[in-house]
């Protein structure tokens, strides 16, 4: 993009070589295999990207939502799986701690989160309560010295391999009881339960977090109790911004699978890349690909300069998955039967995709903050 500042084309081709060497070469087999790519996920924090938006204080490199917008695009070409980890990694865990923890709390915990040596997630959604988020169940009761925390949770990217857990409990009756902690395996806060088996993103690991009358000491608890809301709130945008980069990455990793396939596959005596209908397909979604480019780094820029709100977040985060899945729907068609097998990886990318319409809020979830946003500040 013309807008990018040197560092950040600097970060963008370091992406792209380590995607290139690291991720590319083994997606098809972790996905196939359903495994965790832990090598690479170490090497992440070898070159600095696992604390994205941290402070350098703690070892992060201290950048934004841009930066961290480059990083998943790039990865996300190579293998979307590793990506959402990454994701659930870096955005969801650390830079929540980044946010909201105390510098005791951040001392503590984020350095080795960022070096890698630990792996963190963050537990939102449970069994009967993924979209309403307000409502979840999950228990953790005041006892003198400690809290006993008692629940499920469940869809949790990174779940079997987390080393802390950023997790959001009730800590009343009230919907907006909500109290937030920082838990740590070692220490016998949390349990794994069964490891959940997807269409798509095979290769992200994602289970249950269990609670059973888990101690767990009051230094745990992130600001107050009942500010979970808020900060929820503090980290849904850059969220949604940031996993509309790596639908961003499979588009664009369609668009050069198709345009490599038109240029070898022949019929009827010559490359099917010379047929009208093939060359629309192609002008079509790279055109397409390149509107989503410029929308998401406008947004993520935007919110870098302090313009944040809810709608725009939610227009990338239903406008460009949304538009991913079309394109990769499009690439499989455009390789016939090849598109449908798994001899390309066409498919995958379509699978993957898929989750980005449902993950950080649903479709459904986006149109609904976004109408309700417009038609109430059309009424002020």
């Amino acid at each position: 993009m013309w807008y990018f500042t040197e560092e950040e084309k600097q970060i963008q081709k370091m992406c792209r070589d380590f995607a290139r060497q690291e991720l590319a070469p083994v997606a098809e087999k972790h996905d196939t295999e359903e495994s965790f790519n832990m090598d690479a996920f170490k090497k992440m924090g070898e070159i600095g990207v696992l604390g994205i938006t941290a402070d350098p204080e703690y070892g992060g490199a201290g950048m934004g939502a841009l930066s961290a917008t480059i990083v998943m695009e790039e990865f996300g070409k190579a293998c979307a799986s590793s990506t959402l980890s990454y994701l659930a990694h870096s955005i969801l865990c650390v830079n929540n701690i980044e946010n909201n923890a105390s510098k005791e709390q951040k001392e503590k915990y984020l350095p080795k989160l960022i070096t890698g040596e630990h792996i963190g997630c963050m537990g939102m959604s449970e069994p009967e309560y993924g979209s309403d988020a307000v409502g979840i169940q999950t228990k953790a009761e005041k006892k003198d010295d400690h809290y006993l925390l008692n629940g499920t949770k469940m869809w949790i990217t990174n779940a079997q391999y987390a080393d802390i857990a950023y997790v959001y409990t009730r800590t009343g009756k009230e919907r907006k009881n909500l109290s937030t902690f920082i838990l740590e395996k070692d220490k016998g806060h949390f349990d794994f339960g069964s490891p959940i088996h997807k269409m798509g993103m095979r290769a992200s690991p994602t289970g249950e977090l269990i609670f059973d009358n888990a101690k767990v000491g009051l230094e745990q608890l992130v600001g107050n109790e009942g500010d979970s809301i808020y900060h929820m709130m503090k980290n849904l945008e850059i969220e949604r911004i940031t996993i509309a980069g790596i639908s961003l990455g499979i588009a664009q990793a369609c668009v050069d699978q198709c345009i490599k396939y038109a240029n070898e596959r022949s019929q009827f005596g010559k490359t099917i890349g010379e047929y009208q209908m093939i060359q629309k397909m192609i002008a079509e979604m790279a055109t397409e690909t390149e509107m989503m480019r410029n929308f998401l780094y406008n947004v993520a820029y935007r919110y870098d300069q302090g313009e944040k709100g809810p709608v725009v977040a939610a227009q990338v985060k239903l406008a460009i998955p949304k538009m991913a899945t079309k394109i990769a729907l499009d690439a499989i068609q455009l390789h016939g039967g090849y598109g449908y097998s798994r001899e390309f990886p066409v498919e995958r990318m379509m699978r993957d995709n898929k989750l980005n319409e449902i993950g950080a809020g649903t479709n459904e979830v986006m149109i609904m903050i976004i109408a309700k946003n417009l038609l109430k500040a059309a009424q002020v």
